[in-house]
């Protein structure tokens, strides 16, 4: 995924987008709005951690109407307090002069860098299920919980993330190595869609692992990458 940049004085800029999901007729998926408003903050949240990074600020650029503003500010709101965060301050713009046939939305985010560094030898697993449109909703049980994800990465028992998206879990590690040859060998379909990061590789120190898997339990599973 990796849609972060990086704007000097170690602030990072992240952003996610989201259209045809919504509470509008044209919608191609039914969702409450402020679900709409939660899971693309909740990709640029990710994306923040990612670069080790914390919002100070958050935007939302409404396309679907005044009346949806409130609803999308109570998405990011919930957010935050999902993940134990204090909720930054919130602004942006909503399109009013022309009415959309389908939901438009999207976040930004930016965030300050915190000191940051390990010599600490790691392996790779994924943490929660690619999931994709109405999967989300229905199998809420299966996606990563920031609040879970956000304490191992305080615990010292995750060092580094990188969010699963469209693309899913075997581009994101080519992306993730740099590497277009990588292959992967894990339980979930590595081809897979994750949605709005329902999935996320985390990288665990080998001597953490066993705490992670109880941490995160059953939502943990292996990778396997090779060049």
């Amino acid at each position: 995924m990796r849609n972060a940049i990086e704007i000097g004085n170690g602030f990072i800029v992240t952003t996610d987008n989201s259209g045809g999901i919504g509470e509008k007729p044209g919608d191609m998926v039914a969702a409450p709005d402020h679900v709409t408003a939660y899971f693309a903050a909740r990709v640029a949240l990710l994306e923040q951690w990612a670069s080790h990074a914390e919002p100070v600020t958050v935007m939302i650029h409404n396309f679907s109407g005044s009346a949806s503003w409130d609803k999308y500010v109570a998405g990011v709101t919930d957010l935050f307090e999902e993940a134990g965060l204090v909720v930054p301050p919130i602004s942006g713009s909503t399109e009013t002069n022309m009415e959309l046939v389908q939901s438009a939305v999207a976040v930004t985010m930016i965030g300050k860098k915190k000191g940051w560094s390990s010599n600490a030898e790691t392996r790779w697993f994924i943490y929660g299920t690619p999931l994709v449109g109405n999967e989300v909703l229905e199998r809420k049980k299966e996606v990563a919980s920031l609040r879970l994800l956000r304490e191992a990465l305080e615990d010292g028992i995750v060092q580094q993330i990188w969010p699963v998206g469209s693309s899913g879990v075997l581009e994101e590690v080519r992306h993730m190595t740099d590497d277009r040859l990588a292959q992967v060998e894990t339980v979930l379909d590595s081809t897979k869609s994750a949605g709005p990061a329902t999935a996320i590789l985390v990288a665990i120190p080998i001597e953490k692992i066993a705490e992670a898997e109880v941490h995160f339990g059953a939502l943990l599973n292996k990778i396997q990458i090779m060049s």
